[in-house]
């Protein structure tokens, strides 16, 4: 199946407790830290939620 990489590029400092919890379920904990997870809808819906906080490498 098709991957994704996602790189963290905002603090989860002052965010709510539901992007913090999104990004360490996209495995992000850290900043400029790069995550490859399978491309599925349910992925798509995270990034969606933190698109502030993540960058979509390919």
């Amino acid at each position: 199946m098709a991957t994704i990489k996602i790189k963290q590029t905002g603090s989860p400092i002052r965010r709510t407790k539901d992007q913090r919890a999104t990004l360490v379920g996209l495995g992000l904990n850290k900043m400029h830290k790069v995550s490859e997870l399978e491309d599925s809808p349910e992925v798509r819906g995270m990034i969606r939620k933190v698109q502030h906080m993540v960058e979509v490498q390919g």
